[in-house]
């Protein structure tokens, strides 16, 4: 299924609904209604004549007229009448018009989604759900690549937050979220992650630290202050809790949502930020800062790819997952299914 169609269908269906319901108060026996009079219909609210929406429809106008007659008998009402050189619909089309589009619109994508997906033709929508570091450091690759192999896709960005990025998968409001394992853990039933990329963590300085000379030590790392980055207003850093286990503590003077404003705050205080190197390094081209190797042992960032498993096997989905796989360096990629 389309990215973000499965929610539009979703709004789409109730209009559905609606117009179902709508139909059958005007005639018990509407729900055996030909879908082809629908299309007649909406061909003559557009064209406002027969002549033009039997063109349209590949129809003679004496074949359309014969549907339009039909559609009259069935809804107990004129539909359209002539005013002048046009059709005009009657109050009863006009509140006909709204329903009966929405319903063909949703008719012709659940249709279009039977295709096979061709990446190189399609301009289908993909939802991701992400951080602003998923969102910084890692996406421009993939969206870059796919200008070149897909060029014609769409892809919309919202903001992770965390529990309800799976939550919004499991609804279908997302097609991917991207996070860290403790980020969406536990998993609701029905979500699956493929490990993305790892990497290791380093630490962040100002290029000119007062402190700081050739090497960074497990004291002067203890002894500094620290920027944390907690986008969900965490409490702490996933950092303290590795510290906790090595009965260490740092301080922190500041706590972040974004980690975009951290390399300014970095470069003008003694501060440090503890961060993923690949994230460090695109930092570094936005303000002076130095980079420096985490002086004790800390386990690998994981980022994880999250969708849910009636996605899963899509054939569109499945290639996104290739293509995700095939942007990062041989170095971070990895094929792993958690």
């Amino acid at each position: 299924m389309a990215a973000n169609a499965y929610t539009t269908n979703i709004n789409q269906m109730h209009k559905v609904h609606l117009f179902q319901r709508f139909l059958n108060i005007m005639h018990p026996d509407l729900r055996r209604i030909d879908l082809n009079l629908l299309v007649v219909f909406e061909a003559l609210v557009r064209h406002r004549s027969v002549t033009a929406a039997a063109d349209e429809l590949a129809m003679s106008p004496s074949a359309l007229s014969h549907a339009l007659a039909r559609l009259r008998g069935a809804l107990s009402d004129e539909l359209f009448v002539r005013v002048g050189q046009e059709m005009s619909p009657t109050a009863a089309a006009e509140r006909m018009v709204q329903p009966v589009s929405d319903a063909l619109k949703l008719l012709a994508k659940g249709l279009a989604q039977t295709r096979s997906f061709d990446p190189a033709d399609s301009d289908r929508t993909f939802i991701f759900a992400a951080t602003d570091y998923t969102a910084f450091a890692v996406l421009p690759a993939f969206i870059a690549r796919m200008q070149d192999v897909a060029p014609n896709l769409r892809f919309r960005i919202i903001y992770s937050s965390g529990r309800e990025s799976a939550e919004d998968l499991v609804a279908g409001r997302v097609d991917f979220a991207l996070g860290y394992a403790e980020e969406i853990a536990p998993l609701p039933p029905g979500i699956e992650s493929f490990d993305w990329f790892s990497d290791d963590y380093v630490v962040i300085a100002n290029r000119h630290h007062l402190t700081i000379r050739g090497t960074l030590s497990l004291a002067q790392y203890l002894s500094a202050r620290h920027v944390v980055v907690t986008p969900w207003n965490e409490t702490r850093g996933s950092i303290d809790y590795v510290l906790d286990k090595l009965n260490h503590r740092r301080e922190v003077a500041v706590q972040l949502p974004s980690v975009l404003a951290a390399p300014f705050i970095i470069a003008n205080s003694a501060l440090l930020l503890t961060a993923p190197r690949h994230a460090a390094q695109t930092l570094q081209g936005a303000a002076p800062i130095k980079i420096y190797p985490v002086p004790f042992a800390i386990p690998r960032y994981t980022l994880k790819v999250y969708g849910h498993v009636k996605h899963a096997r899509t054939e569109a989905h499945t290639w996104i997952r290739e293509q995700l796989l095939k942007t990062l360096p041989d170095a971070q990629r990895t094929s792993r299914k958690s």
